[in-house]
């Protein structure tokens, strides 16, 4: 029995002994540790918003409806991912205490620039004295205030033509007519002139240089009627066809200082039985489409373009030099250019 027991003990400690021999199974290798993911691309900078301020001296006016509609649309066009401007138009209705204040609520929105086509170029020293005081800078369109305004102020600029040249042109184009513009040949040409606005430098120069053109030529003139208009068709209208009925076949050429006016003008020319080109002459600034469509049909003697795309163009840009602290000069000048028949159906 001894013995049993003693080789029972001697086999459980064999077992036992191999058991321990056995190394453990190694534990399963970890998992590669998973590549750390993609750095996140860097957020894209936040946009620049430029806030622009544009006061119109009037929307009714053909020629500015042209021109601010082409602020908005060439601003839209230099925007990129991160500048961007935000256009705030105004309608200063021809009004200049509502301009004033449009002007002030600018400066109170903090605007970084603004577009003033005034209502009042009489007005310009106390509006700009505002937006110069408050560290705005300024870009002024289409009506020239005086040189004092702009000289002694670094942050402010005019953008326009110069208004001599247009009434130039529109002399010059009568000037080389067949007939000088002396359709009854009495030697001498008589006219009316239709103003616009009598305090805008651009109406005085216009009807100044319209005649002078003439008067240099050599051709005698004589003025039988020279009235405001305002810039208005209507108002053109009405004093061209009070003019036709005071002075009959004596008016040979009528000279208006904008083509709203000479659109007028025509539908009086029309109604008193004038025929332009036969027996009068009709002549505007500005080539709007419907004047320049008129010339092609010898039906409107001739036109000035008043380029309201390089001007709004040269506007926004010279803002945009503004707004990245970029020096300004005093003035910077768009040409007209003179369209006739033969200009007009060449070029349009």
């Amino acid at each position: 029995m001894k013995k049993f027991l003693a080789l029972a003990l001697a086999l459980v400690m064999i077992f036992a002994l191999c058991a321990c021999g056995q190394q453990a199974a190694p534990a399963a290798a970890p998992a590669q540790e998973a590549a750390p993911a993609a750095e996140a691309a860097p957020a894209a900078p936040e946009a620049k918003t430029y806030k622009v301020g544009v006061s119109i001296y009037q929307y009714t006016d053909n020629f500015m409806t042209l021109y601010r509609q082409e602020i908005e649309n060439y601003f839209k066009t230099l925007e990129t991912d991160t500048v961007k401007y935000e256009i705030t138009m105004v309608d200063g209705k021809n009004d200049m205490a509502e301009q004033t204040n449009q002007v002030d609520n600018f400066i109170t929105q903090g605007m970084d620039v603004i577009i003033l086509n005034l209502v009042q170029t009489s007005s310009a020293e106390a509006v700009v004295d505002k937006i110069v005081a408050a560290g705005i800078p300024l870009v002024l369109i289409n009506r020239e205030p005086a040189a004092e305004n702009m000289t002694n102020n670094p942050t402010v600029c005019y953008v326009g033509a110069d208004a001599r040249q247009s009434g130039t042109f529109q002399g010059e184009i009568v000037r080389d007519l067949p007939d000088n513009g002396d359709i009854n040949g009495d030697g001498k040409v008589s006219y009316i002139m239709i103003e616009g606005d009598p305090e805008n430098s651009d109406a005085q120069y216009r009807t100044e240089f319209s005649v002078k053109a003439l008067t240099d030529a050599g051709i005698e003139v004589e003025c039988l009627d020279d009235q405001v208009g305002n810039w208005d068709q209507t108002k053109g209208q009405e004093l061209c066809a009070n003019a036709l009925a005071k002075f009959g076949d004596k008016v040979e050429v009528v000279f208006c200082n904008n083509d709203g006016m000479a659109l007028g003008a025509k539908a009086a020319i029309d109604a008193a039985g004038r025929k332009v080109g036969t027996d009068i002459y009709l002549l505007g600034v500005d080539a709007l489409p419907e004047a320049v469509e008129l010339i092609k049909n010898g039906e409107m003697t001739g036109t000035v373009l008043n380029d309201h795309i390089g001007q709004s163009h040269t506007a926004v840009d010279v803002a945009i030099k503004a707004l990245n602290g970029e020096a300004l000069e005093d003035y910077y000048w768009v040409d007209y250019l003179k369209v006739d028949e033969a200009y007009a159906k060449a070029n349009y």
